[in-house]
């Protein structure tokens, strides 16, 4: 549909016209052709959208528009439109988007987060501001100590609400819709519909429309997925290992914890790997430094747990790492989705130890199909004691373990495990797409 839809068909005033076609877009994303029209309206929107489907754009544009089109009198930190969102980046991101699309026109926008000096803020909002956008707990602090006033908003965003969920913001957001005026615009986006977001959207939207759209390519498509099943203790060296053996250039790993990311970013740089961690707790200028670095190739590693990497989008990333799989299969193919993207092939390896199985059967149940089992060549893991990890991950059956296996077979930490979910092994290497016939899709 999007092809034979020009951004001037979408009725957009001329200012945003002529800042998108600076910015050099020609043809809208089915996002944005479905939801613009719709937001211009002015009625509620539900919308299903993931990171790199132009969704940003798909609501900065037509609020923009929408304010231009009603002029209202400004006041000192009165927001007409506020955007929340669950990171630092991530508030970034969409300011620069709402900078970006609104340069030719005099509405002014502000981004406010936690992690950073309150009082430059406090200064910022005591001058007119159009669009606000904000984490919850900073603007919370600012509602708290009167420096902001939300009863001029006209229109809320809650852009990737999945993910405030998941970081317990639901209590935040009640909070911040009470000091909200009752007559509004609801626009609420997340990557997936699960039951709590319909929940949310009941108490949010008002007779919203929904529209919903795929990324514009599947995690299935254009990224190799491999995994390397080993032990815990041996992740580390055999990452290592792999990104020297390999000479890959630019590498996004992803763990599970802050404490993890800034272990292995130290353990690799020990290596003599350029690499950085972001997470939650860096400063701001930490994070940007190592942003940029990763960007411009002087760091080779970037390690970051789920909730950091959500402001990161790199066109061309070559290697996405599992280092710890996720415990919400959705949140594989977020990672994933980072390489792979604009028609360009990726890679996707993870390391998975005998206690993250279940996780990789649950990634498995979803994508519906296996992902391939592979061996690294030239990998000799130490020796491991028996009744180590490894040595149960190759009987990591169903309800019945199998008989343990002598442990100091070099194939031994990466070996197939006899039945991973339900599935019969291959030796190494094997591609396992043939193996699902015993498995309901």
């Amino acid at each position: 549909m999007s092809h034979s839809v020009s951004f001037a068909d979408l009725g957009l005033a001329e200012p945003l016209l002529r800042a998108v076609s600076d910015t050099g877009y020609t043809t809208p994303t089915p996002i944005q052709v479905q939801a613009i029209p719709l937001v211009m309206q002015g009625g509620d929107l539900l919308a299903a959208a993931q990171t790199g489907t132009g969704k940003t754009a798909g609501f900065t544009l037509p609020i923009l528009h929408r304010l231009l089109a009603s002029p209202a009198k400004r006041a000192a930190g009165r927001p007409r439109c506020l955007i929340l969102t669950p990171t630092r980046e991530l508030t970034a991101q969409v300011e620069a988007s709402v900078k970006e699309y609104g340069r030719h026109t005099a509405l002014r926008s502000l981004v406010i987060f936690g992690g950073v000096n309150i009082n430059p803020q406090i200064s910022a909002l005591k001058k007119p501001v159009d669009i606000l956008v904000a984490t919850p707990g900073r603007l919370l602090d600012h509602a708290g100590q009167k420096t902001i006033d939300l009863s001029g908003v006209e229109i809320l965003v809650l852009d990737e609400a999945d993910r405030m969920l998941d970081m317990g913001f639901i209590h935040d957001i009640r909070r911040i819709l009470a000091l909200l005026p009752k007559q509004r615009q609801n626009l609420l986006f997340s990557a997936t519909f699960s039951e709590e977001i319909r929940g949310l959207a009941h108490k949010v939207l008002n007779n919203p429309k929904e529209v919903s759209v795929t990324p514009r390519n599947t995690a299935s498509e254009l990224v190799n997925q491999r995994v390397v099943l080993t032990d815990q203790t041996q992740k580390r060296d055999l990452l290592s290992h792999v990104i020297r053996e390999s000479g890959w250039h630019q590498v996004l790993v992803f763990t599970r914890t802050k404490h993890g990311a800034n272990r292995l970013a130290e353990k690799l740089s020990k290596d003599g790997l350029s690499a950085a961690a972001i997470h939650g707790n860096k400063s701001q200028n930490a994070r940007t430094r190592a942003l940029d670095g990763f960007k411009t190739g002087k760091v080779t590693v970037l390690v970051a747990t789920d909730i950091a990497a959500r402001g990161i989008d790199i066109d061309e990333l070559p290697h996405v790492v599992n280092f710890e799989l996720p415990n919400i299969p959705e949140d594989y193919v977020h990672r994933i989705g980072r390489t792979g993207r604009a028609g360009s092939a990726g890679s996707a390896l993870s390391l998975v130890d005998k206690s993250e199985i279940k996780y990789l059967s649950a990634i498995e149940k979803m994508m519906r199909r296996p992902i391939e089992r592979t061996e690294i060549e030239g990998w000799v893991p130490k020796p491991v004691a028996p009744g180590s990890a490894t040595e149960e991950v190759r009987s990591a059956r169903g309800p019945r373990p199998q008989g343990r296996r002598p442990g100091h077979q070099p194939r031994g930490a990466q070996g197939q495990p006899s039945r991973s979910g339900n599935r019969p092994g291959r030796p190494s290497g094997r591609p396992a797409s043939h193996q699902a016939a015993r498995r309901p899709a």
